[in-house]
């Protein structure tokens, strides 16, 4: 009976659908190709590859069966309709009292409309209000973190790699608080800032503002990696991909413009609105972005192909946009909040669920990771709702962990600091590192030959030009001008030597004449009359 038992489970095991895990056709050789291939030891080596990558296939196939945890979306029965279930009618059918305390409101008035956001996580949540209120709590146990005021205006909040750290973009300065409310820096650099974002896997704090300048800060280090000009003016709509860490900036002439550290202009532009862009959001794959603007126009895009998938019409501005672990998108205008359900796949005619905060203007909504809560953020304070089905339900312990003790978090961070990418490893195609060129002989050997045939035809003008010339040409001049916003340390170094050495020369030049014109003496005049010359 065991042996049966057995048996089956092993057929259940082959059953189970491992094409999703499995190297794309591009990727994968496959046996045919293998046979092809002459060289005993080059073929050995590439079957014991795909041997490995078909196990670890299957594994990860296997794995899905402990994850038991399923999403729970609402189900209208009848003529009924999801999005006519109010918080209120929700909340007095659940039966789990815990679950039910996630519905809570905030009035804060005085402090005016507030931005939020949540840890990677989902267990802290911090808020800032627009005169100066910041606060920081743990929602699901009720526990208070700290709270300030530091009397001037929050523009925006972020935590940083943890709950220990937050930073703050106030009226002139972003200033990083701990866990106790006590500054820790004064980031000078950054001046004016509307919006901030952290990169978690680079450890980098990214800022841009009223001077249209965007600023990467290592926050490990404390260095600032590099600020670049966007020359687009003023700019308030930032949001991160996750996926790749490019940061999208939204502008005022209806552009959303992509960028890394490492180049000083945009990697791509896309013009996406007729009207100023106000709120963009980008879910966690990287594959879609959703953008709103001030033409009233909802737009969903494919960052793959760059294409405008859906296009809906919005009564009103949109103040802001957020995009769950599961595809849910929610979309703050006016007093309403609205979410929709597969809204990247086809085009709705109806949102999932609504919600009216009567009496105010949402200012900031944000999807909190691994649990089914949209946090709203507008003029009267906060407001935390229930959206079944937002947060993903299986939680991975490596990638954030809820339920991480004091030395798990300690943990962690050591290795996170030791696993950090660096800056210049921001491409718009992460992957592309470590590919193989699969091109055939022939393509390779001309390519190769024109690159030898190239660097003979430019040695050969090189020797027969002379080498002081060149220096002003239309080339140099370019880079020249793209790298003149790279601020580097050793060039400022060198600029401050040669500076010193210049102002030395200048001082000894004008000793030297001050010398030449003091006059002679009796002596000197009657040597230099008589002297002879033999």
């Amino acid at each position: 009976m065991a042996n049966e038992t057995k048996e089956t489970i092993e057929e259940m095991i082959d059953n189970i659908n491992v094409t999703k895990y499995i190297r794309p056709a591009e990727g994968n050789l496959g046996t045919k190709k293998l046979k092809k291939i002459k060289k005993k030891g080059l073929r050995s080596t590439l079957e014991r590859v795909e041997k490995r990558s078909e196990d670890a296939a299957k594994k990860a196939a296997n794995y899905e069966i402990l994850l038991v945890e399923e999403p729970g979306f609402l189900e209208a029965e009848g003529i009924e309709k999801t999005f006519n279930i109010t918080q209120k009618k929700l909340k007095e059918n659940l039966g789990d009292e815990v679950t039910s305390l996630k519905i809570f409101d905030l009035d804060l008035k005085t402090f005016g409309a507030y931005s939020l956001d949540y840890t990677r996580n989902g267990r802290n949540m911090i808020i800032g209000g627009r005169k100066g209120h910041l606060a920081t709590f743990d929602w699901q146990s009720n526990k208070k973190g700290c709270e300030i005021y530091v009397k001037e205006t929050v523009r925006d909040v972020k935590w940083l790699h943890n709950e220990l750290f937050f930073a703050a973009a106030q009226k002139k300065y972003v200033f990083i608080y701990d866990q106790n409310g006590l500054e820790i820096h004064k980031l000078k650099n950054h001046i004016e800032v509307n919006k901030i974002e952290f990169l978690p896997y680079h450890f980098l704090l990214v800022s841009v503002g009223n001077a249209g300048w965007l600023k990467y800060q290592d926050t490990s280090t404390g260095k600032l990696v590099t600020e670049l000009r966007t020359k687009l003016g003023q700019c308030d709509v930032m949001a991160q991909n996750p996926w790749n860490a490019i940061i999208h900036l939204g502008h005022t002439n209806g552009t959303v413009s992509l960028w890394s550290p490492n180049m000083s202009t945009p990697l791509v532009k896309m013009l996406t609105h007729r009207g100023p862009v106000k709120a963009l959001a980008i879910d966690h794959t990287g594959t879609y972005m959703a953008s709103a603007g001030l033409d009233g126009r909802l737009k969903l895009w494919d960052v793959r192909t760059y294409k405008c998938l859906q296009d809906y019409y919005t009564r009103t501005s949109v103040s802001s946009l957020s995009i769950s672990q599961l595809g849910l998108l929610g979309v703050g205008w006016g007093p309403h909040v609205t979410v929709w359900k597969d809204a990247f796949k086809t085009k709705q005619k109806s949102p999932y669920m609504n919600h009216l905060q009567e009496g105010t203007q949402i200012q900031d909504i944000n999807f909190c990771p691994y649990e089914d809560v949209l946090g709203i953020g507008h003029s009267n304070g906060i407001s935390s709702i229930l959206i079944p089905g937002s947060g993903e339900p299986n939680i991975d312990s490596l990638e954030a962990n809820p339920f991480q003790t004091k030395k798990q978090r300690q943990e962690s961070e050591v290795h996170s600091l030791l696993d950090k990418i660096q800056p210049e490893m921001i491409t718009l195609d992460p992957t592309f590192i470590g590919k193989v060129d699969r091109a055939s002989r022939e393509m390779l050997a001309k390519e190769r030959k024109e690159e030898e045939e190239g660097l003979k035809n430019g040695s050969k003008k090189q020797e027969s030009r002379n080498r002081t010339r060149g220096k002003n040409n239309s080339l140099k001049k370019y880079l020249r001008k793209k790298q003149k916003n790279v601020i580097d340390e050793r060039k400022l170094k060198i600029q401050q030597r040669i500076e010193k050495e210049k102002e030395a020369r200048r001082k000894k030049r004008s000793n030297d004449e001050i010398d030449d014109n003091k006059p002679s003496t009796a002596l000197d005049r009657f040597t230099n009359k008589n002297r002879k010359i033999y």
